[in-house]
C-alpha cells in the first residue's frame, strides 16, 4: 500500500476515540456564534491532547494514555444517509488531488524507475520523455512507498460517516456536555434544563440516534463566559456555586472573546478550524483553503458521482430499519441548531464565495484556554468516568467467574429478562434474527473490552474481546463474533512490545463473516482497511495484496478503485519488485475510477501504468492505455493531452485490425479538430500522419521534361525519375569543367561548382542552390502511411519564406521585406500569394495503406530573392470504406502543417569535429532565386536507337531559346567524341532538310569509274583537330554567335556506330552563356543521354608488306613510284554479322587512305573480281599498292596536312576527304589505347626526359630504326548494307578503320578484348629508373632492302663448257635516314627453309664478302658472278646482308630480313 501521513498505531488510535456530545443553551450558542462556529466546531482543533493521561485499571495497575484524541459533536447531529455517505466520500476523493508543485516521486523496481508521480498529468506528458531524469531519492526507507492522500481522505471520512451500531460500542457516546452562557438569568435553572433535555433523549425510547455507551453518562457542566460582553465577576460567583453544586470535577469555566476590536491589518491570526471545517464534507491534507476551488472542479470536470452510486433505497450502515430514523431536535428550542445550521450550509457552499474567517474574537490566550479545557475535562472528567465504569463492569464478571457453564447461562437468562428464544442454525447465521438486550452480560464483556480499548489499555482489551468472542460464537451470534474478532486482532497488534503475534486469520474470519454471513459490506470494509494496514507494517504486502482484491466487488467503483489502487502498490514495494502485477492493477483501478466518474485519478493510473508497458513491444496494451488517456483528458478539457495520446497510437508501427486503427484514427481527427477550432487564427500545430521522411526529400529546378513527338525526341536532361548515380554525377561534373575550362581559355574559374539540378540526400547541399526566376521548382516530399486504413490528404501545398532581393545592385543588391505563406494556407488560401511565388495546390492526395508514396509540389517565384521552404500544409482525413454513397463518405478532415526539417551531413574535418557530433547545413531547400537566365531547349530528329558498328547516320540537331533573354556561347561535350560530329565548316550541307535527306546517301559522292586513286589533301584544322589529341568540346556556330529569344536553329548531326557491339551510354553536355553577365550564374547547362545499341558488321584486318621491287625498267611513272618507296598492303574482310538485324550482305563499295606519308596507288586484285560482296560469314581479301606521297606534294607548309587517296570498287566515288568521314577519321580513338567510356583524358604522351648525351643519342638512334619500319598508314574501308525490314530494302553505309603503324604487324578494325589487370603489390620502394630504350632486333632488320636482278632461265652448252658463268646484280637500298655500315657475305649454302627443296649447288665467284657505307636512303648495285656445274634449278638467295648505324658505336650488325627465294633454271644445250 502506498505511504500514510499517520503511523499504523496512530491511524487505529485515531479511528476509535471516545464520543461525548454537547449540549448548548441558545445564549451559549450566541457566544460561539461570534466567532463563525458552533461550540463544537470551536473545540475540534484542541481535542487532542498534548499530555499523558494516567488511570489504574482493576489490578490497580497505573495505565499511561499517549496522544489521546476525544470527538466532541452536538447531540443532534443526525447520521447521513448511503447518497449523502457516497457522495461525501466521491468528493472527498475528487477534490484531493496530486498537488503539482511537489516533487516527482520516483521508485526504483528492478529495472523499472517508475514515477509514481504526484502530479496526476504533467509528470507523465509527454507519455514517451525521457522521466529517467526526475529520478530522486526521496527517502531512506527500505520499503519507501509513494503517498495516496486521496485514499486517506476517503478511509478517514468512510471511518468517520459509520453510524453507531448495536453491536459494538465504540462509538457510542460516553459523555456529555451542557453548555450554559453566564448571562443567563439563572445558570443553574439553564443547566438542569439541559440536563433533563439529555435524559429524555438517551432514556425515553424517541429516538434510535444518538447510541450512549453507558446509561450513567457523565454530564460535565460547562459554563462559557463572553469576557468582552459579561460580567466577570458574576460569572466567578456562578463558577463558585457550580463547583459547591456539581463537584470541582464536574463543572468549568471558560472565559473566550477576549477581543475587544477588530484585527489590525499587519495583525494575523492563526485559523486552526478551517481545515477541520472543510472536513465536513471535504478532505485535502496537502491544500488549504481550497473548499471553493475543489467543488467548482467538481461541477466543472465531471468528476462526481454515477447516479447509480448515488440512488440507493437501502443504507448499508443501518442495522435497524425503523419507519421514522428519527434524531433529537426541537424546533422550540435552539439546541445545538449552530451545528445543525452549519452542516447543512457546508453541504451547499456557494461556488466562487470568500472563505469565512473563524475565531475572529479570540486571541491567542483564549485558544490556551479552549485547550486547557479539554485537558481539564478528560483527566479530571472523562479518564476518571471510564476509570470507575471499567472497575464497575469487571466487578459483574468476576463475580460469574466461578460458575459452570450451565449456571452463568441460566444467570444470562435471569438477568437477562429474557433473551430471543433459541433458534436453528441456519437461523441463527442470520445476524438479523438474534439480538441481545442491552443489558446481557455477553454485552458487558464487549463495553468493557472497548473501554480499555479507548484509553489503550489494549492487553485487558484484547482478553475482553477474547471472552466475548467466544460466548458471541457459542451463541452463533456471527455479527458480534465477527466485531470481536475483529477487535481482539487489532488489540494483539496494538500492545505493546508485542507479547503475541498478530492474528491475522481473526480479520479473515471477521471479513468473511462480514461479508458473506451479514451480508455487510461496510464493516467489512473497514476490516480490511484495518488489517491491510498492519500487514503492510508488518511487510507482508503480499497478503495485504490478496486482501485488497478480494473486497473489490460491482457495488462500489469507487471502493473497488481505491482498493486495486492499494494492491498495486503492495505490488511495487515487495522484496522482490512485482512490476507487471504494479501495471496491470493501476490499470484495473484507472478502469474503476473512470467508471466512478473519477476521471482525474482514472488518467494517473493510466499514465502511471504505462511507464511499465511502454517499449516493451507489448503494442496491444499500450495502444489500449493510450487511447484511454486520450479519452480521459478529453472528457477533461485537456485536448493537448489527447491529442499527444492519441498521436502516439497513430505514429508507431501498430499490430491493431484495420477496423481499430480507423476507430483510432477517427477519435484522433475528432479531438484534433476540436482542439483546433478555437486556434484558428494561430499558426497550425504538427500532424502526426503520414510520416514524411525529411532527409528523402529531393528537390528540382527547372520545367518538367517533353515527351517525344513523333521522330521529334527532346533532350533527356534531368528529372526526378532518374535514380541518383554518384558516377554518373562525377561524370556530368568532369564533363561540365572540360567545357568551361574551354570557355574560359583553358582555365577552370575559382570557386566552381557543378550544376546541380536535382538535389537530394547524396548531393552535395552546403552550398545555397540557384533558382531562376520565372521557372519552377519542384519540391518532392516522401509520404509513409503506418496505418492499414488510406489517407486522404486535401489541399496539399508548401509552405515557404521569401526574402525579396535585388541582385542588381551594387554590393550585392538590396534586401526587401519577408513574406511567407503561413497565415494564408492555415485560412486554406494558399493561392493568395500568387503575384510573388505561385504555390501548386494539390486537391487530393491518396496514401494507401502501409503505402509509401511521394508527391511533387511545385512553386513558380516572380521576383528575385531568397527562398525558404518550411514545410507542409494539408488537409488529413480518412473515408469510410464500407459507405459507397458520395453523401456517406464525407471526409473528417483536420488541417496541420509538418516541417521539413533536414539534418546536414556529419562534420569530420577538423580535431573538434571528429570528437565531437556536429553537422553541417543543408541548404537543398533554401535557394537563391536569379535574375532572367536564357533556356536552352534541344530536339533530337530522325535520331536512331541501333546502329551497325562502323554504320553511319545522317540526324538531324534543333535548338531552341524558350526564354526571354538571348542565349550566347553554345558548346557541347561528350563522353563519346568520336560517336557524333555536326560537320567541318566547309562540309556540304545539301541536302539541307531532314525529308530531302531521308534516301540520299550520307556521304557526298562522285560517279567515277574505277581507277587509281583520287588524291586530296586535307588540313586537320579545318576539322576541328588543333593538336595531337581528338575534341572533347565543339562549338556550335550560331547565326552572328546569338540565339535571340523564341528562335530556333536546326543543324544536320553525322552519327557514328561504336566499333564495339552492345549497349552504349553516349552523353551530351550542352553549355549556354547569357549575353548579359549574372552575378549568381555564368552560365547554364543541358544534359543528354542517348542510348545505342550497336551490332555486329564487318571485321577488317590489314597488314603492311614491304615491296621487293627496286627503280629498275618500266614506265615513268612507275619508276618514280618504285624511287620514293612502295608496299604492299593486303586487307582481309570478315563479315561477322549474324543477320540478326536484317542484313542480307555487305558490299565494300571503297578502300580509302588517309597519311601524312603514304597513300593508296591502286588495287591489284585481278580485273573482275567479285569478292567485294560478302554474305554472312564469307570474308574477301583485296591487295593494295602503297606509295610514299610525292616530294612536291610534301611541301613545307603540308607536313601536317594529310592525304586522302579514294579507291573505289564501284561506279561511284566518295570523297573521304569532306564530312562526314573525314571528320569520324579525324576524331577516331587512339588505335593502341582502346578508350575505356569514361572521360577522355585531355593531353599527349609522356616523355622521360634524357639525362645524359648518350641517351640522347640513343634516342635519336631509336627514333631512326623505328622509322625504317614505321608506317602511319589509315585504312578507310566504306561499305554498304542491304538490309530487309518491313519488306523493304534499305541501304546502309559505314566506314571502318585501321590504322597501319608497324611493317609485317597485323592491324584489325576491333579493338582486342582487354586483359583483366593483374594485382599490383604494394611497392615501398622507389622505382629504379627505366632502361635505356634501345632498338629491338626485329627493328634493326629493316634497315637495308635487298633485291637480285638476274635472268630467270639461262641456257648453256655444258657438253663444250662444263662451267658455267652468269652475271647477277644485287642491289641495296638504305631505308633509313642515316649512313649504315653493310656487310654482305656470299655463302655457298642457304639455310632458308623455302630453298632446302632446291637441288643442285653452285658457288659465287670474286670476293665473297663486302663492306659497304650507305648514305641515307641510298640506293646502292654489286654486280656479282654465280658459277654453275650442271643443269637445274638453283636459289640465288644465299647472300646474306648484316647493317648498322654507322653512329651506333660498338654495336654489333644485325642481319637484315632476307628476300624471297630467287630461283634461276640453267639449261644445258
Amino acid at each position: 500500500m502506498a505511504q500514510c501521513a499517520q503511523s499504523v498505531q496512530e491511524f487505529i488510535q485515531d479511528s476509535f476515540v471516545p464520543m461525548v456530545s454537547v449540549l448548548c443553551s441558545e445564549d451559549a450558542e450566541r457566544v460561539t456564534r461570534k466567532n463563525s462556529l458552533s461550540f463544537p466546531e470551536l473545540l475540534r482543533p484542541f481535542c487532542r491532547l498534548t499530555s499523558e493521561g494516567h488511570l489504574r485499571d482493576p489490578n490497580n495497575q497505573v495505565v499511561v494514555v499517549k496522544g489521546l484524541r476525544i470527538s466532541v459533536t452536538g447531540v443532534n447531529t443526525r447520521p447521513p444517509n448511503s447518497g449523502e455517505v457516497r457522495k461525501l466520500l466521491s468528493q472527498a476523493v475528487s477534490a484531493c488531488q496530486p498537488p503539482e508543485g511537489l516533487p516527482a516521486n520516483v521508485i526504483t523496481a528492478g529495472d523499472y524507475d517508475l514515477n509514481i508521480s504526484d502530479r496526476s498529468v504533467k509528470a507523465s506528458v509527454p507519455w514517451y520523455s525521457d522521466w529517467k531524469e526526475m529520478l530522486t531519492q526521496l527517502s531512506s526507507s527500505k520499503y519507501y512507498t509513494a503517498t495516496t492522500p486521496w485514499f486517506e481522505a476517503y478511509r478517514e471520512n468512510f471511518l468517520q460517516s459509520m453510524p453507531a451500531s448495536d453491536h459494538e460500542f465504540l462509538n457510542h457516546y460516553l459523555a456529555c456536555m451542557l453548555v450554559v452562557s453566564s448571562r443567563e438569568a439563572v445558570p443553574t435553572e439553564q443547566f438542569l434544563k439541559l440536563s433533563q433535555e439529555q435524559h429524555r433523549i438517551q432514556h425515553s425510547g424517541e429516538y434510535t440516534y444518538p447510541k450512549w455507551f453507558i446509561p450513567n453518562t457523565l454530564k460535565y457542566y460547562v459554563l462559557l463566559h463572553d469576557i468582552s460582553d459579561g460580567d466577570e465577576q458574576r460569572a466567578d460567583s456562578v463558577y463558585e456555586d457550580m463547583k459547591q453544586r456539581y463537584g470541582t470535577q464536574g463543572c468549568y469555566l471558560l472565559k473566550i472573546n477576549s477581543r475587544t476590536g477588530a484585527a489590525g491589518p499587519d495583525e494575523q491570526m492563526p485559523d486552526p478550524w478551517s481545515q477541520y471545517l472543510q472536513k465536513t464534507n471535504v478532505h485535502s491534507p496537502y491544500e488549504e483553503g481550497v473548499l471553493n476551488n475543489v467543488e467548482n472542479n467538481i461541477s466543472s470536470e465531471v468528476d462526481g458521482l454515477d447516479s447509480s452510486d448515488v440512488v440507493s433505497e437501502i443504507h448499508p450502515l443501518k442495522l435497524e430499519q425503523s419507519a421514522d430514523p428519527g434524531f433529537p431536535g426541537n424546533p422550540s428550542k435552539a439546541v445545538n441548531s449552530a451545528d445543525t445550521a452549519r452542516t447543512q450550509k457546508q453541504g451547499s457552499v456557494t461556488p466562487g464565495a470568500a472563505p469565512t474567517a473563524h475565531g475572529a474574537c479570540l486571541t491567542l490566550n483564549d485558544h490556551d484556554r479552549i485547550r486547557q479545557f479539554i485537558q481539564e475535562f478528560t483527566f479530571r472528567g472523562l479518564l476518571p468516568h471510564i476509570e470507575k465504569n471499567i472497575r464497575q463492569l469487571n466487578d459483574q464478571l468476576v463475580s460469574r467467574k466461578g460458575l459452570s457453564r450451565s449456571l452463568f447461562s441460566a444467570t444470562k437468562k435471569w438477568f437477562g429478562g429474557g433473551k430471543v428464544p433459541e433458534k436453528s442454525i441456519a437461523e441463527l447465521k442470520n445476524t438479523a434474527g438474534l439480538l441481545y438486550p442491552p443489558e446481557a452480560p455477553e454485552l458487558q464483556i464487549r463495553k468493557m473490552a472497548d473501554l480499555c480499548f479507548l484509553v489503550q489499555h489494549y492487553e485487558l482489551a484484547y482478553s475482553c474481546y477474547h471472552t466475548a468472542k467466544k460466548d458471541f460464537l457459542s451463541d452463533q451470534a456471527m455479527l458480534y463474533a465477527a466485531g470481536s474478532l475483529e477487535m481482539a486482532a487489532v488489540s494483539a497488534f496494538l500492545q505493546s512490545g508485542a507479547p503475541r503475534p498478530y492474528p491475522a486469520h481473526y480479520m479473515e474470519t471477521a471479513i468473511q463473516t462480514y461479508r458473506d454471513v451479514c451480508k455487510n459490506m461496510v464493516l467489512a470494509e473497514r476490516c480490511a482497511l484495518l488489517s491491510a494496514e498492519v500487514l503492510k507494517s508488518q511487510a507482508k504486502y503480499s497478503d495485504a495484496a490478496t486482501l485488497l482484491i478480494k473486497m473489490t466487488s460491482e457495488d462500489s467503483d469507487l471502493r473497488s478503485a481505491l482498493l486495486l489502487e492499494q494492491a498495486a502498490h503492495c505490488f511495487i514495494n515487495m522484496r522482490s519488485p512485482m512490476v507487471r502485477k504494479f501495471a496491470f492493477h493501476m490499470i484495473l483501478s484507472g478502469h474503476r475510477y473512470s467508471k466512478a466518474g473519477q476521471k482525474r485519478h482514472a488518467l494517473r493510473c493510466y499514465c502511471q501504468a504505462m511507464q511499465v508497458y511502454k517499449g516493451k513491444g507489448w503494442t496491444l496494451a499500450e495502444d489500449h492505455i493510450n487511447f484511454t488517456i486520450g479519452r480521459q483528458s478529453f472528457t477533461l478539457r485537456q485536448p493537448e493531452n489527447a491529442v499527444a495520446a492519441f498521436r502516439h497510437i497513430l505514429i508507431n508501427d501498430s499490430k491493431q485490425t484495420a477496423t481499430q486503427q480507423s476507430a483510432f484514427l477517427r477519435e484522433y481527427l475528432y479531438v484534433y479538430k476540436s482542439l483546433s477550432q478555437p486556434s484558428n487564427e494561430g499558426s497550425l500545430p504538427q500532424l502526426p500522419l503520414p510520416c514524411v521522411h525529411s532527409a528523402q526529400t529531393r528537390v528540382f529546378f527547372g520545367h518538367e521534361p517533353r515527351l517525344a513527338e513523333g521522330e521529334k525526341q527532346a533532350a533527356t536532361h534531368v528529372w526526378l525519375d532518374q535514380e541518383f548515380d554518384r558516377e554518373q554525377a562525377q561524370l556530368w561534373s568532369e564533363l561540365e569543367e572540360q567545357v568551361v575550362a574551354v570557355a574560359n581559355r583553358g582555365s577552370v574559374p575559382i570557386g566552381f561548382q557543378s550544376t546541380q539540378y536535382c538535389l537530394s540526400s547524396h548531393t552535395d547541399n552546403l552550398r545555397y542552390p540557384f533558382a531562376v526566376v520565372e521557372e519552377p521548382m519542384f519540391v518532392e516530399v516522401l509520404f509513409r502511411n503506418p496505418l492499414k486504413v488510406p489517407l486522404i490528404l486535401s489541399d496539399l501545398s508548401l509552405l515557404w519564406k521569401f526574402t525579396t532581393k535585388d541582385f542588381s545592385g551594387p554590393q550585392g543588391g538590396t534586401t526587401g521585406e519577408t513574406i511567407t505563406n503561413e497565415k494564408e494556407a492555415a485560412a486554406g488560401k494558399a493561392t493568395a500569394l500568387n503575384d510573388i511565388i505561385s504555390t501548386e495546390v494539390i486537391p487530393e492526395f491518396t496514401v494507401g495503406p502501409e503505402e509509401t508514396k511521394v508527391a511533387r509540389l511545385k512553386l513558380l517565384p516572380h521576383k528575385t530573392g531568397e527562398l525558404h521552404v518550411l514545410g507542409i500544409v494539408y488537409n488529413l482525413g480518412t473515408r469510410e470504406e464500407d459507405n459507397s454513397t458520395s453523401e456517406a463518405s464525407q471526409l473528417m478532415c483536420v488541417r496541420g502543417r509538418q516541417d521539413l526539417e533536414i539534418q546536414g551531413p556529419r562534420l569530420n574535418v577538423t580535431k573538434e569535429e571528429k570528437t565531437s557530433v556536429r553537422h553541417g547545413p543543408d541548404r537543398r531547400l533554401d535557394p537563391i532565386i536569379t535574375p532572367p537566365m536564357p533556356l536552352l531547349e534541344v530536339f533530337f530528329i530522325n535520331f536512331p536507337t541501333g546502329l551497325l558498328c562502323g554504320e553511319i547516320r545522317k540526324a538531324w540537331v534543333e535548338f531552341v531559346n524558350v526564354s526571354a533573354v538571348p542565349l550566347a556561347g553554345l558548346r557541347v561535350a561528350s563522353t563519346h567524341p568520336e560517336f557524333f560530329t555536326f560537320g567541318s565548316a566547309t562540309a556540304d550541307l545539301t541536302p539541307v532538310t531532314p525529308t530531302a535527306a531521308e534516301h540520299c546517301s550520307a556521304y557526298k559522292t562522285m560517279v567515277t569509274p574505277p581507277s587509281d586513286a583520287a588524291v586530296t589533301l586535307v588540313s586537320p584544322a579545318a576539322f576541328g583537330i588543333t593538336g595531337v589529341d581528338r575534341p572533347t568540346v565543339v562549338e556550335i556556330p550560331l547565326t552572328g554567335g546569338v540565339l535571340g529569344p523564341g528562335e530556333a536553329l536546326q543543324i544536320p548531326l553525322w552519327l557514328r556506330g561504336p566499333d564495339r557491339e552492345g549497349v552504349h551510354e553516349i552523353s551530351f553536355l550542352f553549355y549556354y552563356e547569357s549575353l548579359e553577365k549574372n552575378a549568381k550564374l555564368s552560365h547554364r547547362v543541358l544534359r543528354h543521354k542517348a542510348v545505342i545499341c550497336a551490332s555486329r558488321s564487318l571485321s577488317v584486318r590489314a597488314t603492311a608488306c614491304r615491296s621487293n621491287t627496286l627503280p629498275g625498267r618500266g614506265r615513268r611513272d612507275e619508276r618514280e613510284e618504285e624511287r620514293s618507296g612502295s608496299m604492299l598492303v593486303f586487307v582481309d574482310v570478315e563479315n561477322i554479322n549474324t543477320s540478326e538485324a536484317g542484313v542480307r550482305e555487305f558490299h565494300i563499295v571503297q578502300v580509302s587512305s588517309s597519311s601524312r606519308q603514304w597513300r593508296l596507288h591502286k588495287c591489284i586484285n585481278p580485273a573482275g573480281d567479285k569478292d567485294s560482296r560478302l554474305a554472312s560469314r564469307e570474308r574477301g581479301k583485296l591487295c593494295f599498292r602503297a606509295t610514299r606521297c610525292r616530294t612536291q606534294e610534301a611541301t613545307s607548309d603540308a607536313l601536317e596536312k594529310y592525304t586522302f587517296a579514294d579507291l573505289n570498287l564501284g561506279n561511284e566515288q566518295i570523297v573521304s576527304s569532306t564530312t562526314p568521314c573525314a571528320d569520324f577519321f579525324f576524331r577516331r580513338g587512339p588505335p593502341s589505347e582502346p578508350r575505356k567510356g569514361g572521360v577522355i583524358t585531355v593531353g599527349g604522351l609522356l616523355r622521360r626526359q634524357s639525362l645524359t648525351p648518350a641517351s640522347s643519342i640513343d634516342d635519336s638512334m631509336t627514333s631512326i630504326v623505328r622509322k625504317c619500319s614505321e608506317v602511319e598508314l589509315d585504312i578507310i574501308v566504306l561499305w554498304k548494307a542491304y538490309v530487309v525490314e518491313d519488306n523493304k530494302q534499305l541501304i546502309l553505309e559505314g566506314q571502318l578503320h585501321v590504322a597501319l603503324q608497324t611493317i609485317g604487324k597485323e592491324a584489325c578494325s576491333l579493338s582486342q578484348k582487354e586483359e583483366a589487370q593483374e594485382m599490383v603489390l604494394l611497392k615501398f620502394k622507389p622505382d629504379l629508373p627505366p632502361p635505356v630504350s634501345r632498338p629491338s632486333l626485329e627493328q634493326l632488320s629493316h634497315l637495308i632492302k635487298t633485291c637480285l636482278h638476274y635472268p630467270e632461265s639461262y641456257d648453256h652448252p655444258f657438253p663444250q663448257k662444263s662451267l658455267c658463268m652468269v652475271p647477277v646484280t644485287l642491289t641495296l637500298s638504305n631505308c633509313s635516314l642515316a649512313q649504315v655500315d653493310v656487310i654482305i657475305d656470299l655463302r655457298h649454302k642457304t639455310t632458308s627453309p623455302e630453298s632446302l627443296e632446291v637441288h643442285g649447288s653452285f658457288t659465287w665467284l670474286g670476293q665473297t664478302q663486302y663492306k659497304l657505307q650507305l648514305r641515307p636512303q641510298e640506293v646502292h648495285r654489286l654486280s656479282l658472278k654465280a658459277c654453275f656445274f650442271q643443269a637445274g634449278v638453283y636459289n640465288l638467295g644465299t647472300p646474306r646482308v648484316f647493317a648498322k648505324l654507322a653512329q651506333s658505336g660498338t654495336m654489333c650488325e644485325t642481319s637484315q630480313q632476307s628476300a624471297m627465294p630467287a630461283l634461276i633454271i640453267i639449261n644445258s644445250v
